[in-house]
């Protein structure tokens, strides 16, 4: 019975310890230590969550490439149109009308940067303002929100952290503006005295100067014009590429972010990994020389057992005869 008991128990620590190796857990399931095992299915739950973060991250840092590549050559093409209205100061009408016919070319190309600035379904430069959230509403663009953080407090609550992109401040054209505020940074009327989006400006007319003369890129026209009105055009377009600037700007430190963001969610579900490790993985080299001697100690219990009956044998024998 000694030596079956022994067996027993030898068997018992061998089959726990080839789970061990066979799954490379030594804390694979609540019985094995409940407390680590809650711990670790939690982790590894938040840890699913971050990857998830990660896609968002990567669908967001999509769409924010998107928008910068096209504003960075949405500035360049107003660049050149800024040279075409310095090129048509003195210049004869009929050459305004060349000049002009490169600066609607340039126009075009412009709106056309903006409306193909799509990734994903969505669009930060060419937008309609009655729009939002997929809900016909009034009021401008909401603001572009991306994923960036799976949040667990002490206390067990989660929160989600975002990175906002301000849409009103960086877009070019809106659908559905009806003012010259809240139009997009090419299509709203400026003053020619200062440069500013204005609800006052009005369309200026060819030859005659007013103080609410007002200008746009995307409507620009330079047949016809004075070279006092050329010179408020130029205000307008150096405006116009301030402001542009200033959303490529926004675009590129949201870009910067995400990219940190990026690399600091990966430490962190590697980080989250080890953490895992140390508490329910199992020690491969301990476990393995645990299994030789297990093993030998199987033998060893199978052998005192054959021992055992063997003696019992012997004794049935002195009552033969």
């Amino acid at each position: 019975m000694t030596a079956l008991q022994s067996l027993k128990a030898t068997s018992k620590a061998l089959n726990t310890t080839q789970t061990r190796i066979s799954t490379g857990f030594r804390v694979g399931e609540a019985a094995d230590n409940a407390a680590y095992w809650s711990i670790a299915t939690t982790m590894r739950s938040d840890n699913k969550a971050l990857s998830t973060v990660q896609d968002a991250l990567g669908l967001g840092a999509s769409r924010i490439d998107t928008a910068y590549t096209a504003i960075n050559d949405a500035i360049d093409i107003v660049d050149d149109i800024k040279a075409k209205v310095v090129a048509s100061v003195g210049a004869s009408e009929s050459d305004k009308a060349k000049i002009q016919t490169e600066i609607a070319t340039l126009q075009a190309q412009l709106k056309f940067f903006a409306d193909a600035a799509t990734f994903s379904g969505v669009n930060w430069l060419s937008v309609d303002s009655s729009l939002a959230n997929g809900h016909a509403v009034a009021g401008d663009h909401t603001d572009a929100e991306i994923v960036a953080a799976f949040n667990r407090s002490s206390a067990g609550d989660v929160t989600l952290g975002t990175i906002t992109i301000n849409v009103q401040s960086i877009k070019l054209y809106d659908a559905a503006a009806t003012t010259n505020e809240t139009m997009g940074i090419l299509e709203g009327l400026r003053l020619g005295t200062s440069g500013a989006r204005d609800d006052t400006a009005t369309v200026a007319a060819a030859g005659t100067v007013a103080a609410t003369d007002g200008y746009a890129v995307a409507s620009l026209n330079v047949v016809g014009f004075s070279d006092a009105q050329l010179e408020q055009m130029l205000t307008v377009v150096d405006r116009t590429l301030a402001e542009m600037t200033d959303a490529a700007t926004t675009i590129g430190a949201a870009k910067k972010r995400v990219d940190i963001q990026k690399d600091f969610t990966s430490a962190l579900m590697d980080s989250i990994d080890r953490g895992v490790g140390q508490l329910v993985d199992a020690d491969m080299n301990k476990e393995s020389t645990r299994l030789q001697a297990l093993q030998v100690q199987q033998q060893l219990g199978i052998q005192a057992l054959s021992i055992a009956n063997s003696n019992a044998q012997s004794i049935l024998a002195l009552f033969k005869g």
